[in-house]
């Protein structure tokens, strides 16, 4: 079974969530279009979500994300957990096959940019280089995490909108060991209302 990356996270949603009410409003900062830059159109339940990767903030998440989403693997796959405030979380395949081939760790990247409002990290847990699938969008900026060692390899460039939209009713209900073992036929049954990934690709 995967060890999965929100128990780190978890035990700093309760101090970022009251930072973020009153931050909430802040927006990534501008692209700089660095080279090797590349961007990712998600389109998901609640409407497009467009994510650029930036390399040079952190080059061994930016290359496994982009091998990721070329791999389809996230395609169907549910946000599965939301804190109003603080984050919306995914990043387990909808067929369990999928996600145990994919159980690699990467070694971790220092943190260059702050987790703000829109900005995208791979979750992990307490331990160095845990970071597999599972990643974050900022809801509040929430730059306690950077002190955690959460580095940041992109930001939402469009369809924030659409982010904030995400259903947010089960909180952190879904059982992250069931969806590793059963994926979608676990969330279909149990959590029906989970907002999810269409289709996840590298633009052109």
């Amino acid at each position: 079974m995967i060890k999965r990356a929100a128990v780190a996270l978890l035990a700093l949603s309760l101090a970022a969530c009251s930072g973020a009410k009153q931050q909430a409003s802040s927006d990534a900062p501008a692209s700089s279009a660095a080279p090797g830059t590349y961007r990712v159109l998600m389109n998901t339940s609640r409407g497009p979500v467009t994510i650029e990767v930036d390399p040079a903030l952190a080059p061994n998440g930016a290359k496994h994300f982009k091998e990721l989403v070329q791999a389809h693997f996230y395609d169907g796959a549910r946000f599965y957990r939301v804190v109003p405030g603080f984050v919306v979380q995914w990043g387990i395949a909808a067929d369990p096959k999928v996600s145990k081939k994919w159980n690699a760790p990467i070694q971790d990247d220092p943190v260059k940019a702050s987790n703000v409002r829109g900005t995208v990290s791979f979750a992990a847990t307490n331990a160095p280089n845990s970071r597999t699938t599972d990643l974050f969008i900022n809801l509040g900026d929430n730059a306690n995490l950077d002190g955690a060692g959460f580095a940041t390899i992109g930001r939402v460039v469009s369809g924030m909108e659409n982010v904030d939209k995400i259903y947010p009713g089960y909180g952190e209900q879904p059982d992250q060991g069931e969806i590793d073992a059963r994926g979608n036929a676990y969330l279909l049954k149990a959590f029906p209302k989970l907002d999810y990934i269409k289709t996840a690709k590298v633009e052109k």
